[in-house]
């Protein structure tokens, strides 16, 4: 069974510059998930994806870590990941690859074990993906809008804002930090979801997302 583990790391980002090289906890950002997939025990090719020429080289001095340079306009603030995993698929056309792993870098405190445990429970069910979640702090279904006369309404009713919390249906949020898909599913749709997708939940602290700097020091 040949898995392969894609990070996107693209040069650029408003928030934090170089934000997948920033120091986070004595490494760069990116070497967090790089280790993650190498210590997976079902991962069997790691590729890294990026623009950048720094980012390219840091990931080429491990050694079972392939590097491949994405576009530019793959590279972009507006730049989807669906595209930049598919052009990985494609650059190694003469591999046929039975899973694809998305492990995002800026989820550094997502562990091999979390990968394997999530491998292991979609091994085992007739899912094609799945997708990590963190439960929500703040029920969507309490969240409010302006219509189009300008007044306020509750995105599902105007009853849900004021219920306990308890009384509203249990939620989740895509932490960021794994995807798992059969290659196959992938390339036919070109999306991470399907109408078979597994969840896999991790606690809030382990989906720290880093997207400025102040979840550098939290």
């Amino acid at each position: 069974m040949k898995v392969i583990a894609i990070i996107p790391a693209r040069g650029g980002s408003k928030g934090i510059p170089k934000k997948n090289l920033v120091n986070f906890l004595g490494k760069p950002l990116l070497q967090w998930s790089i280790e993650a997939a190498l210590n997976s025990k079902y991962i069997t090719d790691v590729v890294v994806s990026s623009d950048d020429d720094d980012i390219l080289r840091i990931s080429q001095k491990h050694k079972n870590v392939i590097t491949i340079r994405r576009p530019k306009e793959l590279a972009l603030d507006t730049s989807r990941t669906e595209p930049v995993l598919a052009h990985v698929i494609e650059s190694l056309k003469g591999t046929t690859f039975d899973y694809l792993i998305l492990l995002q870098p800026t989820s550094p405190l997502r562990k091999s074990d979390d990968i394997d445990e999530a491998f292991n429970k979609l091994l085992a069910s007739y899912a094609n993906s799945l997708i990590s979640v963190c439960s929500n702090n703040y029920h969507p279904y309490k969240s409010l809008r302006i219509n189009n006369e300008g007044f306020l309404e509750g995105i599902i009713n105007n009853e849900y804002p004021f219920f306990p919390r308890q009384e509203l249906p249990q939620t989740y949020s895509a932490n960021g930090a794994i995807y798992i898909i059969k290659v196959k599913d992938f390339i036919k749709n070109h999306s991470l979801i399907t109408s078979k997708t597994l969840h896999f939940k991790m606690s809030i602290e382990r989906s720290l997302d880093i997207d400025s700097k102040i979840d550098l020091i939290k």
